[in-house]
């Protein structure tokens, strides 16, 4: 636990934060000035383009509009990703909020106007889209995209209104987080005549994880209460977001809102439902006896909903610093290679992460790799040894678009949303079994395993799969016609944690408002991919642990693909075949013996 003093220091306003604790953005932009001429080439750049309108009859115009559509993308992705960055670590700057909606208008003004070109381009036969993919390969795969998308694709005019209108379309979004991490403000608590500060990333990154029962359930109660004074707004918002893509899907002429989600990310219906009902029904059970496993080592009457993401040695939590980490990261993820290690020196001498724990700042984890620059990394650090997991975990998906980004087009970069957590969450499990392999120590690898199996799987095939489970109960109801409100989405999240948990745990009040906590509703159905990422990652783990090198350079093949392949053909390449039950159930057999092993070292 954090003395009420080093939760208040890391509490403090942006401008207060040592400049090496942030990512230098300047690595994007040197300077403002910069930025804007970026700014102005993309103006530039679109009626240099709009001159190409009515006349993309020919393989050849096909591939030069396309050659400056690329170009285009390239720039707003580096306008849009430098504003974006900066607002996601103080949602308190005013000046950064006001360029971050600028760009958002910029980006829509770009879309609205370039938007003809897929519509033009979809006009022509398929042979003569298909030969101007053989003249120029690295335009293939957007034009691939591009015959397929022609079955579901507007009018030219209402394909340039949707366009024109993605800053109001995407508002749910921005308003979810505006509430979230500038509006809400949680009053402190008191346990033991102590008192204790409480924002959002403080009880996430620090009470959830306490040593104290009593700290950990008071916590969770005041930071229940308080949010539940915003469930209404926050309800409205999401029924918002998923009214908006019902209607989409059904002016594009989707079977179900189901359909339209899921056809981005070129996965069926089938991976959808099989990812959600075998965890559901396999994974249950052992977590259930991780659940009573740790209710015995705490000695509690019973383990609530609240106990759950404290780890089951609280008093022992490796402490490391920051240059500690950087040496984990190097020594463990080696099998990797060379270029990967190198990666990982530049991420920490060049300043790609965003350490620093200030109000206004975004809370988790996320890792963001404009094309043509390097990854930057946003995290809350600690000092504790979990730290460690999570970047690596980002340091996964750095490397990912580091291989793809130097292989492949800006347009064939962006990878099914069902493979995207595989090359992160692989890194966690390479990382901690090196650990446990180089350590004699019982306790350290007790400690590991409950790190893997309470951060690693918990969080991917717990949290989000509870989310996935509840947002496929929200869009049933959405497709059928309905809206939902707060006391709706109480009730599903509840039922769907009563459903996987039983009786082993029971629920705190204020359980139910888990939906609340969440940004990946705002994303599509975006939940179910982290345990499908994992699937795959655990069962290429286990191939790099029995066959080395090979398996290895096999997987950084799959990195470059990009998206060039959809996420069935990526996992085939290395050996998995996610089209069948097995991977899925293999995994969940894992999770029940890393259980055991603990189960083993603890007695």
């Amino acid at each position: 636990m954090l003395e009420k003093g080093e939760i208040l220091m890391k509490n403090i306003m942006r401008k207060d934060v040592p400049i090496e604790e942030t990512w230098d953005l300047s690595l994007i932009y040197k300077s403002i000035d910069e930025y804007n001429e970026d700014r102005e080439y993309i103006k530039n750049l679109i009626t240099e383009i709009e001159e190409y309108k009515g006349r993309i009859n020919t393989s050849s115009l096909i591939n030069k509009v396309v050659d400056l559509y690329q170009k285009l993308t390239e720039k707003l992705t580096l306008v849009c990703t430098y504003s974006e960055l900066a607002v996601s670590v103080d949602y308190y700057d005013s000046d950064s909020q006001k360029r971050c909606s600028r760009d958002a208008i910029l980006s829509s003004d770009a879309l609205s106007r370039t938007e003809f070109i897929k519509d033009e381009i979809a006009q022509n036969s398929d042979d003569v889209i298909k030969e101007a993919g053989v003249n120029n390969p690295k335009n293939k795969g957007f034009l691939d995209s591009i015959i397929r998308d022609k079955q579901y694709r507007l009018s030219s005019e209402n394909e340039k209104l949707l366009s024109s209108l993605s800053p109001i379309l995407n508002s749910p979004y921005e308003i979810y987080n505006m509430t979230k991490l500038a509006d809400i403000v949680f009053p402190s608590f008191v346990v033991d005549g102590k008192e204790y500060p409480m924002t959002y990333a403080i009880f996430e990154d620090n009470y959830q994880h306490s040593a104290s029962s009593a700290v950990r359930r008071e916590a969770f109660k005041v930071f229940s209460q308080t949010i539940k004074r915003y469930q209404n707004t926050t309800a409205a918002v999401y029924n918002t977001q998923c009214q908006k893509e019902k209607i989409i899907a059904n002016l594009k002429g989707f079977n179900s809102v189901f359909d339209y989600l899921l056809f981005s990310q070129n996965v069926d219906r089938t991976l959808y439902d099989r990812q959600i009902d075998l965890i559901m029904k396999h994974l249950a059970p052992h977590m259930r006896r991780y659940a009573l496993l740790k209710k015995k080592v705490f000695g509690l009457s019973e383990i609530m909903y609240s106990d759950l993401k404290s780890p089951l040695d609280y008093a022992y939590s490796p402490k490391v610093t920051w240059k500690d980490c950087e040496e984990y990261a190097k020594e463990h993820l080696a099998i990797l290679g060379e270029d990967y290690v190198l990666m990982i020196e530049k991420a920490f001498s060049e300043r790609w992460f965003d350490r620093a724990t200030n109000q206004g700042k975004s809370t988790g984890g996320f890792c963001s790799s404009p094309y043509g620059k390097n990854s930057f990394i946003l995290l809350s650090w600690t000092g504790n040894m979990s730290d460690v997991f999570t970047v690596v975990h980002e340091l996964g998906h750095a490397g990912h678009f580091r291989n793809a980004n130097r292989s492949q087009s800006i347009l064939d970069t962006e990878v099914s949303r069902y493979f995207v957590e595989a090359p992160s969450t692989m890194n966690e499990l390479i990382f901690a079994n090196s650990l446990i392999k180089k350590s004699d120590d019982k306790r350290f690898k007790a400690w590991v395993l409950d790190n893997i199996i309470g951060n690693t799987y918990y969080h991917n095939f717990v949290t989000h799969l509870l989310e996935a489970a509840y947002q496929r109960e929200v869009y049933k109801r959405i497709d059928s016609g309905e809206s939902v409100q707060a006391d709706t989405l109480s009730e599903i999240y509840k039922s769907v944690l009563t459903e996987f948990w039983g009786d082993a745990v029971t629920l705190d009040e204020g359980a139910e408002l888990t939906w609340m906590r969440q940004p990946h509703y705002y994303m599509g159905l975006y939940s179910y991919t982290y345990s499908a990422g994992l699937t795959i990652a655990t069962e290429v783990c286990k191939k790099i642990e029995r066959e080395g090198s090979s398996a290895v350079s096999k997987w950084l093949e799959v990195l470059k693909l990009g998206g060039t392949l959809p996420a069935v053909e990526l996992a085939q390449h290395v050996g998995v075949d996610i089209s069948t039950d097995k991977p899925l159930l293999d995994t969940i057999e894992t999770i029940g013996s890393y259980i055991s092993q603990l189960e083993d070292l603890l007695a």
